[in-house]
C-alpha cells in the first residue's frame, strides 16, 4: 500500500504543475535591454497571455485578443496542455477507485486491481500528452532563437514552465508506472 501512495502522491504533483504551466505565463522569456538600463524590460509570453516588467518593476499583462491569431505551436500547446489537465483529473479518479487503501469495490477485488491499472495507465498518458505539448513549444521557441532573420532583442528563451511542465511529465509518467507496478496479476 505504501508504494501505491507513493506513485499516487508522484502523479498528483506531476498534475498539480500541469495546472501551474497552464496558468503562469512564463513560456517564453525575452529580455530587452535597451541603450541603458533604466529602459529594461522583460516579456514573458503564456499560453494565456503576454506580460511585461519594467525596470522599475512594474508588471502588465495582457490576455490574448483572439485564437485564431495564435501561431499555430500555441495554440496545439494549449489544446494539449488542457488535454492533459483533462485526462489526469480521470486518472486521479481512477487511481483513487482502486487503491487498496479505499472501499470501493472493496469485495471485488479483480475489478478493484483493473480500476488501479487503468488509472496508472491513463496518469502515464496524462504525462505523455504533457511533455508532448512542452517539447514541441520548446522546439518552436529554440528554432527561432537560432534563427539568424530574428532580431536581437526579441529573440526568446525557455521559461520557467517549459522546464515546470518536463519535470511534471515525467513525475505523471514515473507515478503512473509505479501505480501499474503496484499491482499484482
Amino acid at each position: 500500500m505504501g508504494h501505491q501512495l507513493l506513485a499516487f502522491c508522484l502523479a498528483i504533483i506531476g498534475f498539480l504543475g500541469t495546472l501551474l504551466i497552464c496558468g503562469l505565463p512564463m513560456w517564453k522569456v525575452t529580455p530587452f535591454v535597451g541603450a541603458n538600463i533604466i529602459t529594461a524590460q522583460v516579456f514573458w509570453e503564456g499560453l494565456w497571455m503576454n506580460c511585461v516588467i519594467q525596470s522599475t518593476g512594474q508588471l502588465q499583462c495582457k490576455v490574448y485578443d483572439s485564437l485564431l491569431a495564435l501561431p499555430q505551436d500555441l495554440q496545439a500547446a494549449r489544446a494539449l496542455v488542457c488535454v492533459s489537465i483533462g485526462v489526469g483529473a480521470v486518472a486521479i479518479g481512477l487511481a483513487v477507485v482502486g487503491a487498496r487503501c479505499t472501499n470501493f469495490y472493496r469485495d471485488d477485488w479483480h475489478t478493484k486491481t483493473n480500476v488501479g491499472i487503468a488509472g496508472g495507465v491513463v496518469f502515464i498518458l496524462a504525462g505523455v500528452v504533457c511533455v508532448v505539448a512542452v517539447s514541441w513549444s520548446a522546439h518552436t521557441i529554440i528554432t527561432g532563437f537560432n534563427n539568424p532573420l530574428a532580431t536581437q532583442e526579441r529573440r526568446g528563451e525557455l521559461g520557467a514552465s517549459i522546464y515546470v511542465g518536463w519535470a511534471s511529465g515525467a513525475l505523471l509518467i514515473i507515478g503512473g508506472g509505479m501505480l501499474c507496478s503496484s499491482y499484482r496479476c
